[in-house]
Formats: structure tokens, C-alpha cells, sequence
């Protein structure tokens, strides 16, 4: 069974769109986790109407993205985990999912994938296609030389590969989904499916610009190189 794991803060204008595609679509064995950061809007409520399982950070801190996304998966109960960005859309997902069924069984040693990124056709400018094209590249590049890498906006994992490397690392603000191949692409093989087609909002460069967002990620990159630590003591949040 498929577990898709959401982390959410704050999602409300997004989620329900997101949830209604996944349930709406996917015949596929699976359940749908949402990871709550304790959000003050309805997101709790959208989430409890749409999705399997909700798991509601008690925290005092600010939660990141790494602890919720290890709280979600300490929920599921599939054997492979799917790690979606609330702001996410899989257009067939049957489809993309049966393809990444598919390399994983193809392939015993794979660990871990990772999708084609773009953004909502609708919404995409001419800047997001260039840093896209340029990013996916990249990844395609570091996970075939074992470097590995892959964004956070989707990531499907083997669970028990998930729990040999103790899930990802909370210490980390940013990075902490490219330091999760890594640490993968060190117990097996990890890869960018270019099959596997994921949308996502782009509100990030949209909001900040390309090219304060393209600092924050090469200041984080560079940081979690040398220091193994991020170089952004918190995340923007934009909703």
C-alpha cells in the first residue's frame, strides 16, 4: 500500500484542491496522511472531511518540515511512503504511481524516486520553466553519480528504507530533503523518474522572486555541504 504523507501549515486556499484530485482519482491501495504544524486556519478541518489519517503537531516550537513529516510516517501504515507538498497536483494519479510501482519492483535495489517538476501550467512563468528545467537536470545528474538529491515537493520512498536511515533529519530548517537521498543514495540506489510528472504552486519564486529564492537555496546547499547544517534558521511561509 501507498501512504502519501502531507505536511501542512496554514493550507486552506490549497489543500482541498489537492485532497479532492488524490480521492477523487486514485483507485490505487492507499491512504492519504496529513501532518498538521498546528495551523490557525480551517486546514485541520478540510483535512478531516478529505483524508485518512490527521496528525496535529502538539508542539510549543514551530514545527518544521522534517518533524512533520517524520510524524506522518510514524502514522502510515503502507510500505512505501510518498512525501507530497500540500500545494501539490498530480494530474492522473494512477498513472504516475502504477509507473513508480513499477521501477521499484523493476529494481530491488532502488530506494527512493523522485519526479519531474513543474509548475501549474496556468500559473507558470517563463523564469519558473528555466530554474525547473535547470533543477530537474540536476537532480537527474547527482542521483546518477550517488550523490543523490531530490525536492521535497514529491519523494516516494521504500518505508523500510525510510526507517534504516531514521527518517529525515529534524535538526535541518532547509535541505533536509536533499540530505534525505543522500543519506538513501548511501544504502541503495535513488533516482529522478522523468516519467513521474508532478505540478506544484511555484508561490515560493512567485512571492520572494527567482533570484532572492535562488540565494536562500544556494546559501542552504552550500551551508549543509560544508557544515551539515542549513543556513536558514527558519522558513518563509507563504500561503
Amino acid at each position: 500500500m501507498i501512504s502519501i504523507i502531507i505536511p501542512t501549515l496554514n493550507e486552506e486556499k490549497l489543500i482541498r484542491e489537492t485532497l479532492s484530485r488524490l480521492k477523487s482519482s486514485m483507485t490505487l491501495p492507499h491512504e492519504i496522511i496529513i501532518s498538521d504544524g498546528k495551523s490557525t486556519d480551517t486546514t485541520v478541518e478540510i483535512a478531516r472531511r478529505l483524508a485518512d489519517n490527521v496528525v496535529v503537531y502538539s508542539g510549543t516550537a514551530r514545527q518544521t518540515i522534517a518533524q512533520g513529516r517524520n510524524a506522518g510516517a510514524r502514522a502510515a501504515t503502507g510500505n512505501f511512503l510518498v512525501f507530497l507538498d500540500a500545494d501539490c497536483r498530480i494530474e492522473n494519479p494512477d498513472k504516475l504511481f502504477t509507473l513508480a510501482l513499477e521501477s521499484f519492483k523493476n529494481d530491488p535495489r532502488l530506494v527512493g524516486q523522485s519526479a519531474w517538476i513543474k509548475v501549474f501550467p496556468e500559473n507558470e512563468t517563463f523564469g519558473d520553466n528555466v530554474v525547473w528545467t535547470f533543477m530537474n537536470y540536476s537532480n537527474v545528474l547527482l542521483n546518477l553519480v550517488g550523490i543523490g538529491g531530490a525536492p521535497g515537493e514529491f519523494q516516494m520512498i521504500r518505508k523500510e528504507a525510510f526507517e534504516r536511515v531514521s527518517g529525515y533529519n529534524e535538526q535541518l530548517i532547509a535541505t533536509e530533503d536533499y540530505d534525505m537521498f543522500n543519506r538513501l543514495s548511501k544504502i541503495g540506489r535513488v533516482r529522478l523518474n522523468t516519467a513521474l510528472v508532478v505540478f506544484h504552486s511555484g508561490r515560493h519564486g512567485h512571492v520572494l522572486g527567482w533570484p532572492k529564492l535562488l540565494f536562500l537555496w544556494f546559501m542552504n546547499t552550500l551551508s549543509y555541504t560544508i557544515r551539515g547544517k542549513s543556513f536558514s534558521r527558519e522558513w518563509t511561509v507563504i500561503r
